[in-house]
């Protein structure tokens, strides 16, 4: 680029003394930001993105933090030599950051109003009530309705997706020239990701704004920015416009970031998770820090760290042999050699399934309404299958999944397993049903006694259900820790010893203790950084063709579904949608939500020019109180007086011998009859180059 770079960060350095040592958290980071442009920094947990730009804005403390070198010029000014005074009038009104988690970020007693007007008059000096209009015209523009009703509302009164606005609101009140999003994205459904993505996009352009988006998902950033920085072990490691990333990757490490992601048009094939773990930060490695991870090394890789340099154009990379990694062509996901469908009856039998929660009000706690969680579900789960119920936040998938688990009641409905219904279970049943099934969660932290170590977790089942002597419970216990890939020095290890994955297979262990025939997995991965899911998802995989497993697998990365599952139901507010074979489904959705679904997942246009995509706006009507008709009708384009009224019955779709059910009055692809309500939103998503 001809013109100066609106931010430029030299050589950061960024420590933090702790009671083991100093952890050298960003190591010798270099990069340039121009006016308007939008950079994706991203890489594994730990890599050193959030602290880089946390130093930026003077967000690190010290103690324990300490910067240890380097500048960061905005404005003919070194940020990092400036007194907080100086910082303080700069933060907000020039350079502002959304964060990661929007209710830990916004303060839960004040009115959000208040919050966003207090940086207006700060930095713009204006009175309260020019700053409550200024404040109410940014809320609306970031699409919050009602924005001068809803500035008297608290945080708890936002949904997610709203909160994430409001955050964004706050960063932009100002009209800063630099927005810093820190993986705003992160804890939300794709829809909504869809939502966040197109708004910070279309500020962007209104605004004039520069962003720096920082993310583990390569998929994310691809979608919309400019150019992308590869951090790993606190280093930039390559650097390139997103496109010629994506096509040709200069870096090992890039290179197994892209082959760890499942792609939507992708196959069964197993991913290719990254080998070993990173560097410890304690002893930060002189020479290359991917070294021990990486397929591509030769001797000088261990004896002295390769710089930055040029690969070309504006393509840099931190490795001895990037000619030989930049020309041989990384070997995607995408073959369905190896796999095998379903085999067998029906394993599990769901009909009509109904969970309500009651709504009390008032010191009697008086009954007085119920969120209908799961309204009317039925499905099917064959022997030996994997069988993905997706949808967003609140649709009750998760609920559905605990109800077959009995760790909620069931209001109404037939779970039958193997031949029982366990709907209203004896104690005998249930404590056969514990034996038959078990549960894989989506916090491994949470899911695991912080006071029990690895081998009383994994084997607590096994002595609750009185399986086995003492000698053969830990010969179990040993036998399904290296089952899962770990060794008997785990055993001892207590959760907080141990990295989000390896935990995450203690709970897989955990489940299989007692030899079920049947796991039910609730967004086991949603947590964990690309590389860790592949590994999770390869060992679910492996696990189960070794032990004849079925699964019922929840989650909302459908790139991942269609990686993982053999049929996939779409759950809306409490009912099933759509339910068909996965490669049916994902060649041709046939309901308008579904649709959505797969449209708002970030796809690499890597061919250039971007797919159109489908945006639904607000969130899911309330479940206490669901609109009558079609529980879609208020959100689709396609929505006529017949699905205001009537509630749609299941029809099938697909060829013979491969069912496909829809509940839709107007399915089918690209059916948009006349009369829609207004409620979908199109735009076709494309970067500029």
């Amino acid at each position: 680029m001809n013109q100066a770079p609106l931010l430029r960060v030299e050589n950061l350095h960024v420590a933090f003394a702790g009671a083991q040592g100093t952890v050298h958290a960003v190591n010798d980071v270099s990069f340039d930001l121009y006016p308007g442009e939008s950079l994706g920094i991203v890489g594994e947990s730990g890599s050193g993105k959030s602290v880089t730009m946390q130093a930026v804005m003077g967000l690190v403390r010290c103690p324990p933090g300490r910067i240890g070198g380097g500048r960061a010029w905005f404005g003919g000014r070194d940020l990092l030599a400036l007194p907080e005074s100086e910082l303080r009038r700069i933060r907000g009104r020039d350079i502002a950051m959304v964060f990661q988690d929007p209710m830990s970020a916004l303060n839960p007693v004040l009115p959000v109003g208040l919050q966003l007007t207090e940086g207006v008059v700060e930095h713009g000096g204006v009175s309260p009530a020019e700053a409550s209009r200024v404040a109410a015209d940014m809320l609306g523009l970031v699409g919050i309705a009602n924005p001068a009703e809803r500035m008297r509302a608290y945080p708890h009164q936002f949904s997610g997706g709203q909160l994430q606005r409001v955050g964004i609101a706050m960063a932009l009140v100002c009209r800063p020239s630099i927005l810093i999003a820190d993986e705003p994205t992160t804890a939300l459904d794709v829809t909504i990701q869809a939502q966040i993505v197109e708004l910070v996009a279309r500020l962007q352009k209104q605004l004039g704004m520069a962003i720096i988006w920082i993310s583990h998902d390569l998929n994310l950033v691809a979608s919309f920015v400019d150019r992308v920085a590869v951090m790993y072990a606190g280093s930039i490691v390559e650097t390139a416009p997103v496109r010629r990333l994506f096509e040709r990757p200069a870096h090992p490490y890039t290179e197994g970031l892209l082959r760890s992601i499942p792609s939507l048009a992708g196959g069964r094939a197993p991913l290719v998770p990254i080998r070993g773990a990173p560097p410890n930060l304690l002893f930060p490695p002189r020479a290359c820090p991917f070294a021990p991870r990486c397929d591509y090394q030769v001797p000088r890789c261990v004896a002295e760290k390769p710089p930055l340099e040029i690969v070309e154009g504006g393509h840099r990379s931190a490795c001895w042999e990037w000619p030989r990694v930049r020309d041989e062509a990384p070997a995607l996901a995408g073959s369905d050699a190896g796999f095998t469908g379903p085999a067998g009856n029906a394993l599990l039998d769901v009909t009509d399934l109904e969970v309500r929660y009651p709504i009390r009000r008032g010191v009697l706690r008086r009954v007085v309404g119920a969120v209908r969680a799961v309204d009317g579900v039925s499905f099917q789960v064959m022997r030996g299958e994997t069988l993905a119920l997706v949808g967003e936040s609140g649709c009750g998938k998760s609920t559905t999944g605990r109800a077959i688990m009995g760790l909620v009641p069931v209001d109404a409905g037939r779970i039958a397993f193997d031949g029982v219904d366990y709907a209203k279970p004896t104690p005998a049943q249930r404590q056969q049903r514990r034996r038959a099934m078990q549960m894989v969660f989506q916090n491994p932290y949470g899911a695991l006694n912080p006071r029990m170590t690895v081998g009383r977790i994994v084997g607590e089942g096994l002595r609750a259900q009185k399986l086995g002597t003492r000698r053969e419970q830990d010969a179990r216990v040993a036998e399904v820790l290296d089952l899962v890939g770990l060794g008997p020095a785990f055993r001892s290890r207590y959760p907080f010893e141990m990295s989000g994955g390896q935990r995450q297979r203690v709970g897989i262990a955990r489940a299989l203790a007692a030899s079920p025939s049947f796991i039910i997995a609730d967004e086991p991965i949603s947590a964990l950084d690309v590389s860790i899911q592949a590994q999770v998802v390869n060992l679910l995989e492996e696990l189960k063709t070794r032990l004849g497993l079925t699964y019922l697998f929840i989650g909302h990365d459908l790139s991942m579904v269609r990686h993982i599952s053999d049929r996939v139901a779409v759950m809306y507010l409490g009912q099933i949608v759509e339910l068909a074979a996965t490669a049916d489904l994902f060649a041709a959705p046939a309901h308008p939500y579904t649709l959505a679904l797969l449209s708002a997942v970030p796809v690499p246009a890597r061919g250039g020019g971007g797919a159109t995509r489908v945006v639904l706006p607000g969130a899911p009507p309330d479940p206490s109180n669901p609109p009558p008709g079609c529980r879609f009708h208020p959100r689709c384009p396609r929505a006529t007086a017949v699905c205001r009224e009537v509630s749609p019955a299941p029809e099938e779709v697909g060829a013979p011998g491969q069912p496909h059910v829809v509940w839709c009055h107007h399915h089918g692809p690209g059916q948009h009859p006349p009369g829609p309500s207004g409620g979908m939103v199109m735009f076709a998503a494309t970067r500029r180059r």
